[in-house]
């Protein structure tokens, strides 16, 4: 259970982490309502992403044994091309406070609404977390309820950790976010491995 738990809260930093609409859209709120407003939309994905997690499970229970030691393939090359893309925005960082989109209040329904319409949720369950929960569970139903808690306790701090440090720091929160951003490099990378070891050892026997 344990290793589900460091699995769940790797991959709820980095997702929590990236560089995207969601990661945008609470930058935005907090410079514009503040945290005590804005912090409500921390918790978004616990909304939005039901959707995600059902289609991926109902996907992913249809499907052949060998057919999922192929999404951990998939899923691999997947983080690693997210990690890919961290990295470029680690290289090339820069806070652009005018091109944050503008907006008013009611921000966690905002917050759902665009999780709502964002593909990654999708894939990323799809492809990387959706096997990893389905391998968890039929392990033992305590180790897949372990892997879901750790991977949205750590999104929802990390996303919280954001709109307080950007309402805390300010114009020095650039640096942290680039640093942080590095650290999911790091993390990316690891897990993408990972994920590619456990495809290569389950066909390989």
């Amino acid at each position: 259970m344990i290793s589900y738990i460091a699995l769940g809260i790797t991959l709820g930093f980095a997702a929590g982490i990236q560089p995207g609409p969601f990661q945008t859209f609470l930058i935005s709120r907090t410079l514009q309502d503040g945290w005590r407003h804005s912090l409500p939309a921390a918790f978004a994905p616990l909304l939005s992403d039901a959707p995600a997690i059902a289609l991926a499970l109902l996907l992913l229970t249809s499907v052949p044994v060998w057919m999922e030691n192929v999404l951990h393939f998939a899923g691999g090359f997947f983080v690693l091309f997210l990690a890919y893309n961290a990295y470029k925005a680690f290289r090339n960082y820069s806070f652009d406070q005018a091109a944050l989109p503008p907006s008013r209040s009611q921000n966690l329904l905002k917050a759902v609404g665009l999780n709502l319409l964002n593909p990654n949720p999708y894939i990323f369950w799809s492809l990387v977390s959706g096997p990893l929960l389905l391998k968890a569970w039929r392990e033992a139903t305590i180790n897949g309820v372990a892997f879901v808690s750790s991977f949205y306790a750590s999104m929802v701090l990390t996303c919280a950790a954001i709109i307080l440090l950007f309402a805390g720091i300010g114009k020095l929160f650039p640096k942290v976010n680039r640093i942080l951003i590095g650290i999911s490099v790091v993390a990316l990378a690891l897990f993408g491995g990972y994920q590619l070891w456990l495809g290569a050892s389950s066909l390989w026997g």
